[in-house]
């Protein structure tokens, strides 16, 4: 057995909407992060293991609960600024982690400056460290996966609501999935290279699916029919702020990239919803709608948004399968 090995993220059982997610923000990183809830022991740091084999990189960078603000992003060396002229950056965990996985485990425990801070990151790919009106920025792009247990800690709503995705794990699957959960733990644990060389075809299939999705990305509109439905339903789930129709709408673009659509269309909306709303819904009833005014200048459907020229459009358990049911595949890895 080599070090090296992870369990692939093809060969996980069900956590289909899930792996779904964690796929969406392999294929569009401004999304904004996944915060990943669940009680110990249900392989939350295996799934964002096995996202980080689905990025050009395949870097994966675990951020330690005691690390220091210096040791997450970097330092600057002000005797080599002085003596040489220029400054001497040594790098931290977000250049590690840059084109890769950062993971942070139990990050309802950091501290919430900490947080803040990769969270800053993670929005808007760029590391800058000051330090005596010398600084330095380097490119700092990666998937940001937090775990968290909720009965230990909870998270401030206004940190909860920067992670782009939301999502939580079931603590007590059924238990023909529980028994096929061990079956494939326990082949892997005994001979790691074969279970890989098992799932190889279809790790493979998942990790050019992923390419092919941010290859197409790009090309995909963020039109005025997607954002007007979007932030209908936000106003309607009586949501606070705008954070929610930026995750929403680019979610929903990486999902149509994802099924290799040209367009956003209703389903991509749909499949997004409650990754996006879970954790910023409000219990109260939204003020009452207004009647509608006239909108001469309103864009038809199809027409593109113009995004912010400073990038600012950058932010399922699944149900048991009953012995001898037959389903079509799931939604996360269901070809068009």
């Amino acid at each position: 057995m080599t070090s090296t090995a992870h369990f692939p993220l093809a060969a996980v059982v069900a956590a289909d909407d899930l792996k779904l997610a964690l796929c969406l923000v392999a294929v569009d990183p401004a999304i904004g992060g996944i915060l990943i809830e669940g009680p110990r022991g249900m392989a939350k740091s295996t799934l964002a293991r096995g996202v980080a084999e689905l990025l050009p990189s395949g870097q994966f960078v675990t951020l330690p609960l005691g690390a220091s603000e210096e040791r997450i992003v970097g330092t600057l060396d002000l005797d080599a600024a002085l003596g040489e002229g220029r400054a001497q950056f040594s790098p931290g965990l977000l250049s590690r982690a840059d084109g890769g996985v950062l993971y942070v485990d139990e990050v309802n425990l950091l501290p919430d400056h900490l947080v803040d801070l990769l969270l800053d990151a993670a929005a808007s790919g760029v590391n800058h460290v000051e330090r005596d009106g010398i600084s330095h920025r380097h490119s700092a792009r990666f998937v940001l996966i937090g775990t968290m247990n909720g009965e230990e800690g909870e998270l401030r709503p206004q940190l909860l609501d920067r992670f782009g995705l939301n999502l939580a794990l079931d603590g007590q699957p059924q238990p023909a999935l529980r028994a096929e959960i061990v079956r494939r733990r326990l082949a892997f644990d005994a001979d790691p290279q074969a279970f890989l060389q098992q799932w190889a075809g279809a790790q493979d299939e998942l990790r050019s699916r992923c390419q092919a999705a941010r290859d197409l990305l790009p090309s995909i509109a963020l039109d005025d029919a997607t954002l007007n439905a979007i932030s209908q339903r936000c106003f309607d789930a009586g949501v606070d702020g705008l954070r929610a129709d930026l995750v929403w709408l680019r979610a929903a673009r990486a999902h149509a990239a994802w099924r290799g659509s040209a367009q956003i269309e209703n389903l991509d909306i749909e499949a997004v919803a409650d990754f996006v709303l879970r954790h910023r819904r409000r219990h109260a009833s939204p003020p009452a709608a207004q009647p509608p005014q006239s909108q001469p200048n309103q864009a038809a459907p199809g027409e593109t948004v113009q995004s912010n020229p400073d990038g600012q459009w950058g932010e399922l358990p699944a149900q048991p399968q009953a012995a001898g049911e037959r389903r079509e595949p799931p939604r996360w890895a269901k070809k068009p």
